[in-house]
């Protein structure tokens, strides 16, 4: 049993981590850093509830830290875990620069610790299905695959993610879900094209195109905030077919509702939101999308930690994909293709 110190207990500590540590079997969730408030005694009574990370760091029989804080502090925060001897999950986004995730993963090297991004989109299940249908070769060579995120908040929210600053806006908040889902079926491409919108008018960036070039694919990765209407989540060519797909993974909902992974149905999504694969030749057809499940991640980083299996999300995919982030910004910024290497 590896015991837990979850820092931060805000949204992404309430909803995205307490819930998925506490069901993941192998994982204890012993202590909770909360700076103010007092959610998690509520929420989580079975751990410890303290003010300071030194606090947390103080129990040397904690194993993992995962750290759930603010963007800007994820450096410092995952860096003082690393070496006060802690295995380390930090939230995305990883960092706010490619030169933090890169010394990170130079600390955890010294450290020999294990240095993991909480990217849970791998686990959606419709992403299980995407990849699933590219890996089978049913839609021939992929020559276009777009994935999105549409939304609708007119207003503006009190958080980071549209507070003007470092690691602001859509493309750090959202970007790294669809980019890290992009690297993982493709790598790295040849170029980075992108242009980064402020739809509402206000200085944070608030949608985005961005566009990988590969030798004969290109990967197209969109969020935006005003979009009443949503378009596919995926929709992919190959030169044998296409497949699409409306509607997000089922696991958010009820995780911001307080409920735990584990119930009878608990991933799997509803029938009329089945992708459609279109084959030439052949009629369309629905097809069923995988059960998600976030707390595979966890279980990954816990088989790592115990030597029983290799990291699925490494600290090099973190960095892999802030370099992404600021190449996009580049590219923006000059409104030109911007080579990756």
């Amino acid at each position: 049993m590896l015991r837990v110190g979850l820092i931060g207990f805000g949204l992404a500590g309430q909803s995205f981590h307490a819930p998925i540590i506490r069901t993941t079997p192998g994982l204890e969730l012993a202590c909770i850093v909360e700076r103010s408030g007092s959610a998690a005694p509520q929420m989580v009574p079975e751990a410890r509830a303290v003010r300071t990370v030194d606090e947390l760091l103080a129990d040397e029989q904690i194993q993992l830290c995962v750290v759930a804080t603010p963007h800007n502090s994820h450096f410092d925060v995952a860096r003082r875990c690393m070496l006060a001897g802690s295995h380390v999950v930090v939230d995305k986004p990883f960092t706010v620069t490619s030169a933090e995730a890169k010394e990170l993963m130079e600390v955890a090297a010294q450290q020999k610790r294990v240095l993991s991004v909480y990217q849970n989109r791998r686990y959606d299940g419709d992403f299980q299905t995407v990849k699933k249908i590219v890996e089978s070769g049913v839609l021939g060579e992929v020559v276009e695959y777009e994935a999105r995120y549409d939304r609708y908040r007119p207003e503006p929210r009190p958080n980071w993610r549209d507070k003007p600053g470092p690691g602001s806006g859509m493309l750090f908040d959202l970007g790294p879900h669809l980019i890290d889902q992009a690297l993982t079926l493709f790598g790295p491409p040849l170029a980075v094209n992108a242009s980064l919108l402020h739809q509402r008018g206000f200085p944070v960036v608030d949608a985005f195109d961005v566009c990988f070039e590969y030798p004969r694919l290109r990967a197209l990765l969109r969020a935006r905030i005003l979009a009443y209407a949503p378009g596919p989540h995926f929709l992919i060519h190959g030169t044998k077919g296409s497949f699409s797909k409306y509607g997000m993974d089922p696991q958010e909902d009820p995780l911001r509702r307080g409920e735990l992974p584990g119930s009878e149905h608990w991933g799997e999504d509803q029938e009329e939101l089945w992708g459609t694969l279109s084959v030439a030749g052949s009629q369309p057809q629905k097809v069923k999308t995988e059960v998600g499940d976030y707390r595979n991640l966890y279980a990954n980083v816990r088989d790592a930690i115990l030597g029983k299996a290799p990291l699925a999300v490494t600290a090099e995919d973190g960095y892999r994909t802030l370099r992404a982030i600021e190449l996009a910004q580049q590219s923006s910024q000059e409104r030109r293709w911007v080579s990756w290497s």
